[in-house]
């Protein structure tokens, strides 16, 4: 997918402007996934923090890209594209700490951290090594969480009497040849194991009776494996089910009316993107005289930005008025909506089952927590046995 810069309020500014308008305005400059920070966030966070920079945000297609440009910014310290803030996966999270791609963050510093569900404070908690430690350092602030969910086609299943509610119906035999899952281990042998009532974060695999035989079975009910292609054959026809991403998924409803989604009662995979701070940053501020910011344009020289204009960003996005409207505009729920009273979420927030899923179903369901090697051998072998079953 092709990068898109968007300096975003009212509309995209021209060099005069900036020069012109904005008398010596520090930029705070934001690396974020396409459409993570809707343009109303922006607005608001512009009209209601006094004096406040302004947000350069640069779009990036795939969540790998952000993680790759903070490895970068590494190699390069000096990179004119650095940003003070970038958004990344909880996936990355362990890499980024053992390659010391970012910093920590003091909690100490946003005011509505304690707005934070506990388990999404715990699950950002980590030593150097990028494991759960609650006596450790903070590496980043959830920003927006969705899951894995099932996505099916309901003119398919009509005919077939019944609908899928949990993990277990991907084994029916009418649905041979019809299903596509992701083409991740973790994710496959993951919802196996929450069929077989156990931990997305089970590792010791040798000792689960029948996960071999389970995963073989389902192997033989799937059409295709894929992580990024699957969204076509659903809406085609050529797959009745998939099992993908809610971000991903969610948006797909606005168009495709024959498709519904579920999350899985036994419960299911969660993902958290976060906002982290690059090891070394390097903000740009705007030239005061404009004869000196043309001059400059080629060669700003990176100078220290105010660093509470990135805890008040992180601290904005925490805020309880904000995270129903996030929720609703990127598709994927804010963390804070679970502290907050029904009756003060929006309609098309409480009724969404995916956005707001059953607080038992999220009790049951699993962030993918960092393996150690012994762990991840275990799940690599027994992938890579599965995928070479041949199906009769």
């Amino acid at each position: 997918m092709k990068r898109r810069s968007l300096l975003l309020g009212a509309a995209t500014l021209t060099l005069s402007q900036l020069a012109a308008g904005c008398d010596s305005k520090s930029i705070l400059t934001i690396r974020s996934l396409k459409n993570g920070i809707p343009a109303q966030l922006v607005s608001k966070f512009s009209r209601d923090v006094q004096q406040s920079p302004l947000l350069q945000v640069t779009q990036e297609g795939q969540l790998k890209e952000l993680f790759a440009l903070l490895q970068e910014w590494k190699q390069v310290p000096q990179s004119k594209n650095q940003a003070n803030l970038v958004m990344l996966g909880d996936y990355w999270l362990t890499l980024a700490i053992r390659q010391k791609l970012i910093q920590p963050i003091d909690p100490a510093k946003l005011a509505n951290w304690a707005q934070l569900p506990e388990r999404w404070r715990n699950l950002v908690t980590r030593n150097d090594e990028g494991f759960l430690d609650a006596r450790e350092n903070v590496w980043g602030v959830p920003y927006r969480w969705g899951s894995t969910v099932i996505a099916y086609r309901t003119d398919k299943f009509k005919a077939l009497g019944w609908t899928p509610t949990d993990w277990k119906d991907l084994w029916r035999s009418e649905l041979r040849d019809r299903i596509s899952l992701p083409d991740s281990a973790r994710e496959v042998i993951g919802l196996t194991l929450k069929k077989l009532g156990k931990s997305y974060n089970t590792q010791q695999l040798d000792r689960v009776p029948n996960l071999k035989k389970e995963l073989a079975n389902l192997h033989q009910q799937v059409k295709l494996y894929s992580s990024d292609a699957y969204l076509q054959p659903l809406i085609l026809g050529d797959t009745w089910l998939a099992v993908g991403s809610s971000g991903d998924l969610l948006p797909l409803l606005q168009t495709e009316k024959d498709i519904a989604l579920v999350i899985p009662v036994s419960g299911t995979a969660l993902w958290t993107d976060l906002w982290v701070q690059p090891a070394s940053v390097k903000p740009v501020p705007l030239k005061k005289n404009w004869m000196d910011f043309w001059r400059n344009f080629d060669f700003w020289k990176p100078v220290p930005l105010d660093k509470k204009w990135i805890d008040l960003w992180m601290d904005f996005c925490l805020q309880p008025q904000i995270a129903p409207q996030l929720s609703l505009l990127t598709k994927a729920s804010s963390p804070i909506i679970f502290g907050m009273k029904p009756e003060d979420l929006p309609e098309a927030v409480r009724t969404n089952s995916v956005l707001l899923p059953d607080a038992k179903i999220l009790a049951a369901s699993d962030f993918l927590l960092p393996f150690g090697d012994a762990g991840i051998a275990q799940y690599r072998s027994l992938w890579q046995e599965t995928r070479q079953v041949v199906r009769s």
